[in-house]
């Protein structure tokens, strides 16, 4: 007898912020019904599904949440994975697994399981505070990054001579030697419970050179045939070793040489992966659904190359979002703005992001180029 879908169960977002947004309007496709929490009151879930205020790194209230639904999952990492493991324990449905989540709250661990398993990433050194950091010097330049609550780019630190050491973090973390690197780029995979495997093409990223922000990226990445096949090797391998149920961002490097070494992972729908919503056959976020409700994987071939232009709100403003030159970027053809229901600016907040499509690739970056310098977020 065939298998049926059906939609007389409830899931579970741990964290209402843009990411879930996109997987509840991707999941709106599917019937499915959502139910939210997140701390703030305004977040862009808050006007869909079942949304709930409250903490996501307290145990009762994760416990109370969880309780309600019948599969949980996240979109953000930082998030009670003691309150998780007791609800899968009581048989509920979590992924990606509580045990992976944890794994990748702490940069110091996800580190060593890297070194653990033969995956290629920069040399490291674990380190426990500024002292510490200090006493490496000999092994600058290099990152230090927090070992735990760093996110979008913050916790980041880059140490290129002794003169920098001051700023080295005073908690547990890590010094990463600088990678001199030719490209960054982002596979996104994603695995099912019946461990059926699937990756999207590579994307490369480009960096806000201060705030450590993707402002833009390009699909397919401009890479060899040789570097493809390493990037998607690699994160292929990273959830299967991690046996994780859902979808994973595999964010990378390219040296010089042609190597590629992992930089961080996402267990989780990702900003390298915002394109896929036009760009691809299937988006992530459907991906991600398709994942932990056990379906057949959906095809990730591209539709028409891409790019996607980042809208953080401009240094300077704060207060009721403006969007300047949005009429002039809403008129080109193949672009898509997504905004991300947020009411109030600040500096470099990430209030949205547009998508553009061109199957002429000196047009994509022309037009990906014109967004970025046309459509401002001001107050």
């Amino acid at each position: 007898m065939k298998k049926a879908f059906h939609q007389n169960f409830k899931l579970g977002i741990l964290g209402g912020g843009q990411l879930g947004r996109m997987l509840i309007q991707s999941g709106i496709d599917f019937n499915i019904p959502f139910s939210i929490l997140d701390p703030d009151p305004q977040a862009p879930c808050a006007t869909l599904g079942d949304f709930h205020t409250g903490k996501l790194t307290d145990f009762n209230t994760v416990m109370k949440f969880g309780s309600a639904c019948d599969i949980i999952t996240i979109e953000i990492e930082n998030v009670n994975t003691a309150a998780l493991k007791e609800l899968q324990r009581q048989g509920k449905k979590v992924f990606p697994q509580p045990e992976v989540i944890e794994l990748i709250q702490d940069k110091r661990v996800q580190k060593q399981f890297y070194s653990k398993h033969g995956i290629p990433t920069a040399e490291f050194v674990l380190t426990e505070n500024a002292a510490d950091v200090q006493s490496h010097k000999h092994f600058l330049p290099a990152v230090n990054k927090l070992g735990k609550e760093g996110y979008d780019g913050r916790g980041v630190q880059i140490l290129r001579s002794e003169g920098d050491l001051s700023k080295a973090f005073n908690a547990p973390g890590l010094l990463e030697k600088l990678i001199d690197f030719d490209k960054e780029i982002s596979v996104i995979v994603a695995r099912n419970a019946s461990g059926e495997l699937k990756t999207f093409p590579v994307v490369e990223m480009v960096f806000h050179p201060v705030h450590n922000l993707v402002e833009y990226l390009f699909a397919p990445a401009s890479i060899s045939k040789e570097v493809e096949a390493k990037a998607d090797r690699i994160a292929r391998d990273i959830i299967t070793k991690l046996n994780m149920v859902g979808l994973l961002a595999v964010e990378m490097f390219v040296t010089k040489a042609g190597d590629v070494l992992v930089n961080e992972i996402a267990p989780r729908p990702h900003n390298s992966g915002h394109q896929t919503i036009e760009g691809n056959v299937t988006s992530q976020y459907e991906q991600h659904l398709r994942a932990i409700l056990d379906l057949p994987l959906g095809d990730t071939s591209i539709i028409s190359p891409s790019a996607m232009v980042n809208l953080l709100g401009e240094d300077g403003f704060s207060g009721a979002a403006l969007y300047e030159g949005f009429e002039e970027v809403a008129k080109i053809p193949g672009v898509h703005v997504h905004l991300y229901g947020k009411k109030v600016t600040k500096p470099f907040r990430k209030m949205g992001h547009v998508t553009i499509l061109d199957h002429n690739l000196e047009n994509l970056k022309k037009k990906a180029n014109f967004v970025k310098e046309t459509l401002k977020v001001k107050a």
